[in-house]
């Protein structure tokens, strides 16, 4: 498991006293109310740092961090991540999953056939969609498709496993249509 959780991605700064707009990648956006202490991760370096103000403009936050109050100090982060650690993470409620937790997990039909690997998690209003590589052994059954795209729905969803890293999958016939 991931020891730290993306949160947002830092588009661009905002004014001269050292406020960045972020692009939050987290599906509650208001978690950044809530944020004391974030993970700047970038090309070069990683800082821990201290949040001291938080807004919200359009569909992004804008982030002023404790000791940073140039332009110029915060101008090269451009690009940069932001992180959360595990123990800093809005807790989950029952059946919801860390996004970070789902990648590489390893999906299987009912009948404990191998589908491939789910590489990407699409997030929508409705409901989740869980992107799945298709290994080579499935590409036959799944007309060659190189990925599946399967609704996180109880339709779709038999079961999730994360400590194994297992996703069983079901009603996959419908994929062949």
């Amino acid at each position: 498991m991931e020891d730290l959780l993306r949160v947002g991605v830092v588009s661009s700064t905002h004014g001269l006293k050292g406020e960045v707009k972020v692009f939050p990648t987290t599906d509650d956006v208001k978690r950044f109310d809530y944020l004391k202490d974030v993970v700047l991760v970038s090309n070069k370096e990683r800082l821990e740092l201290e949040v001291s103000n938080v807004r919200y403009f359009k569909n992004m936050v804008i982030v002023k961090f404790k000791g940073i109050d140039d332009i110029n100090d915060i101008e090269k982060y451009k690009g940069s991540e932001l992180f959360v650690t595990r123990e800093n993470a809005i807790p989950l409620e029952e059946d919801e999953y860390y996004i970070a937790d789902l990648l590489d997990c390893k999906v299987y039909d009912e009948k404990a056939a191998f589908i491939g690997v789910l590489s990407e998690v699409l997030t929508s209003s409705a409901n989740d969609v869980y992107v799945v590589k298709t290994s080579d052994e499935s590409a036959d059954i799944y007309k060659n498709e190189k990925e599946l795209l399967i609704p996180y729905v109880d339709e779709y969803i038999s079961s999730i496993d994360i400590e194994n890293k297992k996703i069983i999958a079901k009603n996959t016939d419908r994929f062949l249509a």
